[in-house]
């Protein structure tokens, strides 16, 4: 069996470069690490942290294709955080007009949760940590 320690980073294409990296960054709190156009591709890439810890990989391509549904093509369904109130992210979101899914209840742990998307409708869930 493999041996792995965490997480070390989830990829996302964009097709919108500019308006991803603003909302990656200004609307949910991501440092830019480290950004390079890769002349050869004709793409950008970014390393997004967050909280010092490298999460992120920001790409584009050209003519990529659009994603199949929303949240469930098969693949990657969704991009979790941790928040610890989720409230005040709700209200942050309003004032940044970003839409939201009603707040939902999770049925094992009664912990609170809502969605999110970003620019190409990434689903992108916000959880409620422990102790809320």
């Amino acid at each position: 069996m493999l041996e792995l320690t965490r997480l070390h980073h989830v990829a996302i294409i964009t097709n919108n470069y500019e308006k991803a990296k603003d909302f990656y960054c200004h609307v949910l709190g991501f440092k830019l690490d480290k950004e390079v156009y890769r002349e050869e591709r004709r793409s950008w890439k970014a390393d997004l942290s967050l909280n010092g810890k490298y999460v992120i990989e920001l790409f584009t391509f050209e003519n990529a294709p659009e994603r199949k549904s929303f949240p469930e093509a098969a693949g990657l369904r969704h991009i979790a955080f941790a928040v610890e109130d989720l409230n005040k992210c709700i209200e942050i979101l309003q004032t940044k007009n970003i839409p939201f899914e009603a707040i939902r209840t999770d049925e094992y742990t009664n912990k609170h949760f809502t969605f999110i998307a970003d620019p190409d409708d990434l689903p992108i869930e916000l959880y409620e940590e422990e102790g809320k």
